[in-house]
């Protein structure tokens, strides 16, 4: 018989106790600047996620506060890089009419 077993531990428990799960990061902050300054779609889908995080780690759901945990990270980080993709677009934009207006009207 294992040495584990004949002292009655549970299969996959450490003989010295649970070790406390660390709480994972929210996103909270940054899916709010996201929201306000990149694009709005996505950053509220950040924050929907960013607000579960902390409400499934107290009720000890630590599993589905990692999701969550890792949806607002996707999410927020999606439309960081989405706003910025559009904010770059649109200065090319109106460079591109802007030089191509200037160069109609000589």
């Amino acid at each position: 018989m294992d040495d584990q077993q004949s002292k009655g531990q549970a299969f996959g428990n450490s003989p010295f106790g649970n070790a406390p799960v660390p709480q994972p990061k929210n996103w909270l902050v940054e899916s709010i600047l996201v929201t306000l300054f990149c694009c709005l779609p996505f950053g509220i889908a950040g924050i929907v996620n960013a607000a579960n995080v902390n409400s499934k780690y107290a009720v000890g759901d630590y599993a589905g506060a990692q999701a969550s945990a890792a949806a607002a990270a996707k999410w927020t980080k999606i439309g960081f890089f989405v706003g910025i993709a559009s904010i770059v677009l649109s200065i090319i934009f109106v460079f591109v009419l802007g030089f191509g207006g200037a160069m109609m009207g000589r």
